[in-house]
């Protein structure tokens, strides 16, 4: 009896141990059996598709072998191609159609000064570019033309024309023109022709697209309203989580603050860099520097359109009441020299879920620093060294 006992319990002692370790493989050996139930319905799916996407094949291959032997129905007469194009022109299709975008912007404006707008002057900033006062009372203002198409897949073209009236003639310029490119691989881009430049936030900006009726004080003493020129412009997208933008440029150096196109027509160089990213759903910002170099060779300083003309020796001419020449005694300054201009600049813009067009907040504000180092030359002739810093800001905010 007691060997029958000691017998028992080893047997016992593993039968109560026993559901311990069974208890993981029954649980893994249901898995097992989820996943493999898994698998057959998957593989059932696919089979089905399979049956009737093969089903699917051979009814149109039907329908195609019943089309075939139905008899040909005769074509419609084609219309004379005399009746749609005319003669003198040749019909274009699909991609070889030319179909510009076209816009015209008049701009209405009404004047009215304490002073005589012939006597405006910043002291301490001899001005040049076109920094002239609009004439007062109501006027027409600058009608503007632009003409802006995809030359193909490779290269879009923008060309903007303005007409106004100046001192009772009117005149066309070419404010823009120019072509981008719109395939060069790893971001980059290349803008050649006529163009504003892309130093600042708001050089870039037409005349319509001012917030306010003028330009803040720096940009007409450091830059004439705007910088304009000829040149080429390269931009790179870098290919980060924010956004990063990089430009450089070369321009001809003709217009103010460069002067005379000096340097055999390469007379102004540019730099630039901005940064932004937004702020959740209702806010973003953008920040940049810039800098500009530019020579100068005799550029005219003082009242009047950068345009004027002047004689050898760089004295300004005009016409009297009867149409014959006349004196200037206060002609122009003309300067001869470098001018370097610094320019950081800050956008912060609010919107309700990013709508701007209901309602929006944006503060801008900009830094400009120049030094210019040359000489002078007075219209008597003197000529006067000129070594000097200048700087300016502008805060503005705009509520919509």
């Amino acid at each position: 009896m007691r060997t029958l006992l000691l017998c028992l319990l080893p047997l016992y002692l593993l039968a109560g141990t026993t559901p311990a370790l069974a208890e993981p493989e029954s649980e893994t050996d249901i898995l097992r059996a989820e996943l493999q139930q898994m698998r057959a319905e998957y593989e059932a799916r696919i089979a089905d598709l399979e049956r009737r996407l093969d089903d699917a094949e051979q009814k149109a291959a039907s329908e195609r072998a019943t089309a075939a032997q139905a008899p040909a129905q005769p074509a419609p007469p084609a219309a004379p191609v005399a009746s749609t194009t005319p003669s003198n022109q040749t019909a274009l299709t699909g991609s070889g159609l030319f179909n510009p975008d076209l816009g015209v912007i008049f701009t209405g404006r009404a004047w009215s000064y304490d002073n005589d707008p012939r006597d405006y002057e910043i002291p301490g900033f001899p001005l040049g570019g076109e920094t002239d006062l609009a004439p007062e009372g109501l006027s027409l203002g600058e009608t503007e033309i632009n003409i802006s198409a995809n030359v193909d897949d490779k290269f879009t073209a923008w060309l903007t024309v303005p007409i106004h009236i100046h001192e009772g003639h009117t005149e066309v310029d070419v404010e823009e023109a120019w072509i981008e490119t719109l395939a060069l691989p790893a971001g980059l881009s290349l803008r050649m022709g006529r163009f504003f430049s892309n130093i600042g936030y708001l050089n870039e900006k037409h005349p319509h697209a001012w917030d306010f009726a003028d330009q803040p004080l720096p940009y007409k003493a450091f830059l004439g309203n705007h910088y304009l020129d000829d040149g080429l412009q390269a931009r790179w997208l870098a290919p980060t989580d924010f956004y990063l933008e990089l430009g450089a440029e070369v321009t001809r150096g003709e217009h103010y603050p460069a002067g005379d196109e000096s340097h055999s027509g390469f007379g102004a160089y540019s730099l630039r860099a901005e940064t932004g990213g937004d702020v959740g759903y209702d806010h973003s910002w953008q920040a940049g520097i810039s800098y500009l170099a530019a020579d100068a060779e005799g550029r005219s300083i003082g009242h009047g359109h950068e345009e004027d003309e002047h004689d050898d020796e760089g004295h300004e001419h005009e016409e009297d009441e009867h149409g014959e020449e006349a004196d200037h005694e206060d002609g122009p300054l003309l300067f001869t020299g470098k001018t370097g201009l610094l320019i950081a600049d800050f956008v912060w813009k609010w919107a309700p879920n990013g709508n701007w067009k209901q309602r929006n907040f944006i503060f801008q504000a900009e830094y400009l620093w120049r030094n210019e180092d040359g000489t002078y030359f007075m219209p008597d002739g003197d000529a006067l060294p000129y070594d000097n810093d200048q700087q300016g800001f502008y805060l503005q905010a705009v509520y919509q």
